[in-house]
């Protein structure tokens, strides 16, 4: 794993300052045999999500995933599905460094993983399955993915 000032968003913001950009990143839902959603605690922030991650240059999305998941919580995905695409304007933010970002996050469903979660790494803080009536305060986007996850049919979702 690379520092933020490493990695390919790092490099491009000493380039580009604060200005809004858009910025490919995967979003990760993992659940158990229960049901129960996998959600990590950020360590720059202390709050609840999904794994989840910008894209790194030579990486693919699939690429990216992986690495996510693995780094956020030492689980390795084995087969997992595309299920959403976010992209509009409705979701843009400024990070906690005040870069301002337009997301494109392609959301994933993992349908098999191996591995032990681990529940602290350089990224998180916390990381468990939570019973969907027993989950933490998430931002509204988390809980659009939550809904998305449980509506999806099989057709791609494009937001």
């Amino acid at each position: 794993m690379s520092s933020f000032e490493e990695s390919y968003l790092g490099q491009l913001r000493k380039l580009v300052g604060n200005r809004m950009l858009i910025t490919p990143a995967v979003r990760v839902a993992i659940q158990d045999e229960q049901g129960a959603i996998l959600l990590i605690r950020r360590s720059d922030n202390g709050k609840w999500g999904f794994p989840a991650g910008s894209m790194e240059l030579d990486e693919s999305v699939w690429d990216a995933m992986q690495r996510e998941v693995k780094e956020e919580t030492g689980l390795d995905v084995i087969a997992a599905t595309p299920i959403a695409v976010y992209s509009e304007p409705r979701f843009q933010f400024t990070n906690a460094f005040g870069g301002q970002h337009q997301m494109l996050a392609f959301v994933f469903r993992v349908d098999e993983w191996c591995g032990k979660l681990l529940t602290e790494t350089d990224e998180t803080i916390d990381a468990r399955f939570f019973a969907l009536e027993e989950l933490p305060e998430l931002p509204p986007v988390y809980q659009e993915t939550l809904a998305d996850v449980a509506a999806f049919d099989g057709s791609l979702i494009l937001k």
